[in-house]
């Protein structure tokens, strides 16, 4: 007999979930990349060298896209959460539970706050033909980043460490990886602030998540009876 009620609806949105969760891997990725090549990171760039490259419409075209893609991004995320969530199940512990969620949705303000910032330094560049001022330029360049590398993926680490922790307690994740989880936590708590691209690895790290909760779940439909 073929369920159509609400126990297999319960069984297919982790898949659309994990689905969101490859997709906003995707963007985020996208965006990091986009965002660093529009408004690169570094002392060479502090000067009014920098802020007249800005002018540059490759360059300006880059942090637009990059800004169009943030919402996306974190509509996805919320979505991806809640997979995770979902393949937890509810054997969850409350508190890891409670801080894997609080920091997912910090994490995703944060990142609305970095594009906000960044819009800032589009918005003091206009007309396109001139160039910003130099300190409306390093303070909008170096506020972006900040809430970017040392908050926000500070708040991935978070929640990528407390998820490596419920995975290792319930046996929801293999043991590898966890362990990549853990690597991923450190290099985002402890190096992305200081190593330009570092947070590449919270993308990467979520869609090798978002692949097995994919794999996960399509084992267990193969499993649960029609």
């Amino acid at each position: 007999m073929q369920r159509n009620g609400p126990d297999r609806r319960a069984l297919e949105t982790p898949r659309a979930a994990g689905l969101a969760g490859v997709v906003f891997a995707l963007l985020l990725t996208a965006m990091i990349v986009l965002l660093r090549l529009g408004v690169p990171e570094g002392a060479d760039m502090a000067d009014a060298a920098g802020a007249e490259g800005f002018t540059d419409p490759t360059r300006r075209h880059a942090v637009s896209v990059a800004l169009a893609l943030v919402p996306f991004a974190g509509i996805f995320f919320l979505w991806f959460l809640g997979a995770v969530r979902a393949h937890v199940g509810d054997a969850e512990d409350r508190f890891l539970a409670t801080v894997l969620l609080g920091s997912g949705l910090v994490f995703t303000a944060t990142l609305f706050g970095a594009a906000a910032s960044t819009t800032a330094v589009l918005a003091v560049a206009h007309p396109a033909s001139s160039a910003p001022s130099l300190a409306s330029w390093d303070f909008g360049r170096h506020f972006a980043y900040t809430l970017l590398t040392d908050y926000a993926m500070r708040m991935a680490a978070v929640f990528v460490s407390s998820m490596s922790v419920i995975g290792t307690r319930m046996g929801v994740l293999p043991r590898w990886l966890t362990a990549v989880g853990a690597v991923t936590a450190l290099l985002l708590l402890l190096v992305s602030s200081h190593v330009p691209w570092a947070e590449l690895v919270f993308p990467a790290w979520s869609l090798l998540l978002s692949v097995h909760i994919l794999l996960a779940g399509g084992r267990r439909r193969r499993v649960t009876p029609a």
